[in-house]
């Protein structure tokens, strides 16, 4: 008898977190396709993975989708703090209405598990560590989209018995990250001996290794009696933004920050890091790398890959 392949939908699935988990789960042999917006050119793509590219805010791109699986993960949308009035409504729009659209045409007959991304931005200016219990206090349009979509999970949970898990994903980094992402700006700055920019970096502020989150992703999936919950993932172990950049400086051995040349974000919570006792409890999770290992990976993945932040 022939063991059909359990399917997973990987949403944004050509992005850095997607993109990650198009190849793990590859590697534990499930069929993986990944549905995107933009197209990405044969050297990003993974090899074994499906891709499939529409719009989530137009349903009749849809239509053509069999959206038939075991497992989604919801790993769409981008960091963006724009306010709302110059054009930020946008992330609200990418975020919740775009998520309630896929899962109108989901088979939720077929489905174990819904598995989104969420943002540790959902929390806003709440008191640090911040934990699963306190009210959402979104404070950009993107965060209110998240926090907009984990409500409406919670509530097809509660409701409709949809099997949901919200990921709180903290600030997640590691080899390969866009050149746009505040790490990799840091090292491509050092690697380069540049006079760069930054704030004056007082915030406190969580960092999760990619493969972390990898490991809290699929014990997720594998874990049939949760659901409607809200998972905090994270280190745990906050770092003072200053410092951060002062140890990639330290382990490239140079570089040049200009701290206090850029302001603070309006708004912005300079405390914001994990309490982990729920991922622990339910997944039984804790992140295995320490900071400095995992600056060190990440670190010798651009030195091995020039190109990549030229």
């Amino acid at each position: 008898m022939v063991k059909i392949k359990k399917k997973i939908l990987v949403i944004g699935g050509t992005g850095y977190i997607g993109k990650n988990i198009c190849k793990r789960a590859v590697s534990i042999g499930l069929k993986v396709d990944s549905l995107s917006l933009n197209k990405n050119n044969n050297d990003t793509k993974v090899s074994g993975v499906n891709y499939i590219y529409g719009d989530l805010l137009n349903q009749k791109s849809l239509l053509n989708i069999e959206l038939s699986y075991d497992f989604v993960v919801n790993a769409s949308g981008y960091v963006d703090h724009t306010p709302f009035f110059k054009g930020g409504e946008n992330n609200i729009f990418s975020h919740f209405v775009a998520i309630t659209n896929l899962i109108k045409f989901l088979n939720k007959n077929k489905l174990k598990k819904f598995l989104q991304i969420g943002s540790s931005d959902e929390y806003g200016n709440n008191i640090a560590p911040q934990n699963e219990n306190l009210r959402e206090n979104p404070i950009s349009p993107y965060s209110l989209g998240k926090v907009a979509t984990t409500h409406f999970l919670q509530m097809l949970s509660k409701t409709e018995k949809f099997p949901v898990v919200i990921l709180r994903v903290f600030l997640t980094y590691g080899p390969g990250q866009n050149n746009d992402r505040f790490i990799p700006q840091i090292i491509h700055g050092c690697m380069n001996n540049s006079s760069f920019p930054t704030s004056e970096g007082m915030q406190l502020r969580d960092f999760c290794f990619i493969e972390d989150l990898l490991d809290a992703i699929f014990l997720t999936l594998n874990e049939p009696n949760i659901s409607g919950e809200i998972i905090n993932i994270g280190s745990g172990k906050p770092i003072r933004i200053r410092d951060l950049v002062e140890e990639i400086r330290t382990i490239i051995g140079k570089g040049k920050p200009r701290f206090g040349d850029f302001p603070y974000r309006q708004y912005e919570n300079m405390e914001l890091y994990a309490d982990l006792k729920k991922s622990e409890k339910l997944l039984n999770w804790k992140p295995k790398t320490t900071l400095k290992e995992g600056l060190k990976k990440t670190i010798n993945w651009y030195l091995n890959n020039e190109k990549a932040i030229s």
